[in-house]
């Protein structure tokens, strides 16, 4: 049963990738009718109403993908898109707000020390090289100076008696 319930999931989202929403909507009931859990339907379903220009239906398919799967960043998503097209702008950014707190809670669950990318090797910065040690010949046209024990004009010479 499921590999005939995948089969049709799979022609209702040809039938929407084509732009035939109609089709795509039967289809997609048709699987949600033999399975109502099936998330994936559920969240193609509304949009294809969206697509249709069914805003009504579009958020009420919206809220049982939201019922499937509370914290999905992508219910949210398109709540948000229902509700800005529907001219609902306050519950718009509320769903937008979702969306976003959503993708950080996945950002911070994706890995187990919560870091980033950065600890995939091919994705590493490359780390800059260190500077060059520079040494520079010596300059013979310079002078050196010399040390005398002779003191310069009108300084104080130490007593060596002292």
């Amino acid at each position: 049963m499921g590999m005939v319930l995948q089969e049709q999931y799979d022609d209702a989202m040809f039938d929407f990738s084509r732009g035939d929403f109609d089709g795509a909507i039967g289809k997609l009931k048709a699987v949600l009718a033999a399975d109502p859990a099936h998330f994936d339907a559920q969240l193609a379903l509304g949009m294809a109403y969206y697509r249709r220009g069914d805003i009504a239906s579009a958020i009420a398919e919206g809220h049982r993908a939201e019922a499937l799967r509370p914290k999905e960043q992508l219910v949210h998503t398109n709540l948000s898109l229902f509700y800005m097209k529907s001219g609902d702008r306050q519950k718009a950014e509320h769903h937008g707000l979702k969306a976003k707190i959503e993708s950080w809670r996945a950002d911070a669950g994706a890995s187990p020390s919560g870091a980033k990318t950065g600890d995939t090797p091919e994705l590493r910065m490359a780390k800059p090289k260190p500077p060059p040690t520079v040494i520079f010949p010596s300059q013979p046209w310079k002078k050196k100076k010399v040390e005398t024990d002779t003191p310069a004009p009108g300084s104080q010479t130490p007593d060596p008696k002292i």
